[in-house]
């Protein structure tokens, strides 16, 4: 296992929202920042969570904010999403055609980190020209849209690639990991490169339905 400090952001879309206060509670004193997934039933075929979730996250919470934006018209959600206590804003390469400065000017200027996120079969290609500007890059290692798919292998010959492209432009994003993060890949990710795992039910929630187990759990398995 690689030694370094990696940073974990459990995906808030797979908690148990029957135990939403309990669970936040232990999570903000051990996580790094939290993934809220926002999806339109467009860009994917499915809705998930709000910005209005993401105020009563923040209520309870001090760690930051990451809103993966998987909608269609990623410019109408910054605003609110500021206003609603989002930290970071992480846009899908697929939607910026065209309108990828405008858009990332806007979140910064609201002082916000940016994020990048590419499917599996989007290329570092399709945002070269403004990569420069993210602070996380975050790589797919599923199909978008659904929890507990299964992990794509090709996607760790990509998550070196990013990382070969960031230390060979002296770029300083993190690259985070979403999408069939478990025990049977945290190995294979962070060798490949990865410095940040987004935990959803198969590398945190279904553990066990306590989360201090399902805590433990995990992090034996991110320590072997």
């Amino acid at each position: 296992m690689n030694n370094k400090k990696i940073m974990i952001a459990p995906s808030l879309m797979c908690m148990d929202l029957t135990k939403f206060t309990e669970q936040l509670t232990f999570l903000d004193e051990r996580i790094d920042y939290y993934h809220v997934d926002i999806m339109d039933g467009h860009f994917v075929p499915n809705l998930t969570l709000s910005p209005f979730f993401v105020s009563e996250v923040k209520k309870i919470v001090e760690k930051p904010i990451d809103c993966h934006l998987m909608v269609t018209d990623p410019i109408n959600y910054i605003d609110e999403l500021e206003a609603r206590g989002a930290n970071i804003i992480s846009l899908q390469v697929e939607t910026l055609e065209g309108c990828a400065f405008r858009i990332i000017e806007k979140i910064k200027k609201h002082g916000l980190k940016c994020g990048l996120v590419f499917n599996p079969n989007s290329s570092l290609e399709l945002a070269k020209y403004y990569i420069n500007y993210a602070d996380f890059i975050t790589i797919m290692t599923v199909d978008p849209g659904f929890a507990g798919q299964p992990f794509i292998e090709n996607m760790l010959f990509k998550i070196k690639e990013f990382k070969e492209y960031k230390d060979n432009n002296n770029l300083n994003y993190v690259i985070s990991i979403d999408g069939g993060c478990s025990h049977k890949t945290f190995n294979k990710l962070l060798n490949a490169g990865a410095e940040s795992l987004i935990l959803g039910s198969s590398g945190l929630f279904n553990y066990d339905t306590d989360i201090k187990k399902a805590w433990e759990i995990m992090n034996s398995y991110l320590l072997n």
